[in-house]
């Protein structure tokens, strides 16, 4: 027994010692090229390697109008690309879920293909439509919500099929509807508070993806924040990087809001379970 306990703690040793070695190289692989836009970004000059720091990189920001208009356009790009997006996928996928689950392999392929057609190919097909369209809707910038939302289709489906894959929406439904809910009622009632989860992530993978997309805007010639931050960086580098990290650090932020409110309405969903006497078992997370 004792050379068995011997073993398995040597095991257990060397779990923990892959566990923090795999923890440290890939948070090494994270961090690493964030804290190097940090530097570059509060260098005294760009080109030379001084210890002492400078916030002007930062209040470049602020101080350049087109940059500011910039972020502004990219927010609201994401915002509306975000409601449309679920306005449009979520309804669609709990429809073939609970009434025509042999379509869910055709929905899978049209909102896969984005992903198989170069965003230079999607422009070019896109444009002359765009030229037609212009006189009705107007050249506003936010008539690239149409196009994002088609972009982000595949992460969107991703996150919000696996969260109903994860849960009995069916027999929620069912019962649901035995009970006298109508099938709104089932959707906002039931399905999306299922599936938070899923909308969550597919939320915030569309507003990372609106925020980064350079090559379509650019070639619309529409000053997103990444065309601005290309034509910064011909003048000022400094600005340009601390507009990227700002968007990268806003991402993560997102990332760790979602993660922390899924796991507290997880916790909050258990501790009324096992107050009303329920068993873990029996939720639907």
């Amino acid at each position: 027994m004792t050379a068995r306990a011997s073993s398995i703690g040597r095991r257990s040793l060397l779990r923990n010692v892959l566990r923090w070695v795999i923890f440290v190289v890939v948070g090494g692989y994270l961090l690493i090229p964030l804290v190097a836009m940090l530097e570059f970004s509060t260098r005294e000059t760009p080109t030379a390697m001084a210890w002492k720091r400078t916030a002007l990189g930062w209040k470049g920001i602020a101080d350049n109008p087109s940059v500011m208009s910039a972020i502004v356009l990219s927010l609201e790009l994401a915002a509306l690309t975000v409601v449309v997006m679920l306005f449009l996928l979520a309804p669609t996928m709990v429809w073939v879920h609970l009434r025509v689950p042999k379509m869910r392999r055709v929905i899978e392929f049209i909102s896969l293909l984005p992903l198989t057609i170069p965003a230079i190919v999607i422009v070019v097909g896109l444009a002359p439509v765009y030229s037609r369209l212009m006189p009705v809707i107007g050249q506003s910038p936010l008539v690239l919500t149409f196009i994002y939302v088609v972009l982000v289709l595949p992460y969107a489906y991703r996150s919000i099929d696996a969260s109903l894959r994860s849960i009995d929406i069916e027999t929620l439904a069912q019962a649901a509807r035995g009970l006298g809910a109508s099938w709104l009622q089932v959707f906002l009632r039931i399905v999306v508070p299922s599936i938070r989860a899923g909308l969550l992530s597919a939320a915030v993978l569309s507003i990372a993806l609106v925020l980064g997309e350079f090559t379509i805007s650019s070639l619309l010639v529409y000053d997103t924040l990444q065309v601005i931050v290309n034509q910064v960086g011909q003048d000022n580098a400094q600005v340009a990087v601390a507009v990227s990290l700002a968007a990268l650090l806003f991402g993560f932020v997102l990332l760790f809001i979602v993660s922390t409110v899924g796991a507290g309405r997880r916790r909050a969903a258990r501790a009324t379970a096992i107050e009303a006497g329920l068993e873990e078992g029996d939720l639907y997370e």
